[in-house]
């Protein structure tokens, strides 16, 4: 399968470039375009596709990087198709808030209010935020208090902040025209249950970034993972396997064959 998507994203390019067809990626992810701005947007099913986290290794050193994390998939005897950062974490490389892998909760959630100017508060704080989780049933996104409330039972789960979309509303706090421009990450659960990563190829504001998902992608809820250096892709068909200039990523979502 890994082979049939690499020669097809390879074949899609060769007909974009010679100007037969859009570009098409592969299978799961595409480029897509969005009032001036440009995006890569993968697709993913997680009722046949197996999408998992990633943080540290079998030494519990965090992986960091995303050829880290292919190595690991790859002594496995299975392959690393496609990653994306998975939420902000800290110096440590450590999730600052709920981190759940393979069912066990690794980082607590985290419930700690930042208060003063808007553009003081650290994203993960501008609340609501919210976990992005895989359980038996599907992917689902909640507000952070929901999810404590109805504590569902998670597989995977990670925290972040804002929450760009909630039950087709927007954030109350992002701001049309803003200037406050950045390469941008996020993941979205969408119509029939599918889960799409976004990424940012140059800066965009968090109220664009936000509409993509509602508006273009049709994602009734959707989750900021992280911004600027924080956010990264790998993709061997894009020939992507971006490096984070923090020394590395914290969490990672990550697509297994």
């Amino acid at each position: 399968m890994t082979i049939f998507r690499t020669l097809l994203a390879g074949c899609a390019l060769l007909l974009a470039a010679l100007g037969l067809a859009p570009v098409a990626l592969a299978a799961d992810c595409a480029k897509e375009r969005f009032e001036e701005s440009d995006f890569i947007v993968c697709t993913i099913d997680p009722a046949t596709e197996d999408l998992r986290l990633f943080w540290r290794d079998e030494s519990g050193a965090p992986y960091r990087h995303f050829s880290a994390v292919t190595d690991a998939v790859s002594e496995a005897g299975a392959t690393l198709s496609l990653a994306i950062n998975a939420g902000m974490y800290d110096g440590d490389y450590a999730p600052i808030g709920l981190y759940v892998e393979g069912g066990q909760e690794m980082a607590p959630i985290n419930t700690r209010s930042v208060e003063g100017p808007p553009a003081s508060v650290p994203n993960f704080y501008k609340k609501p935020n919210g976990v992005f989780f895989i359980a038996t049933d599907g992917a689902g996104i909640l507000e952070t208090g929901a999810f404590i409330a109805t504590q569902p039972d998670v597989t995977f789960a990670t925290q972040s902040g804002p929450l760009l979309v909630q039950d087709n509303a927007l954030h109350p706090a992002l701001i049309p025209g803003s200037t406050d421009r950045t390469r941008r990450s996020g993941v979205g659960v969408c119509g029939n249950g599918m889960v799409r990563l976004a990424i940012s190829e140059g800066r965009v504001n968090f109220h664009d970034f936000a509409r993509l998902f509602r508006d273009h992608l049709g994602c009734a809820d959707a989750l900021f993972l992280d911004g600027g250096r924080g956010a990264g892709l790998y993709h061997p068909a894009l020939r992507r396997n971006d490096f984070s200039l923090h020394g590395g990523y914290g969490p990672m979502l990550g697509v297994v064959e």
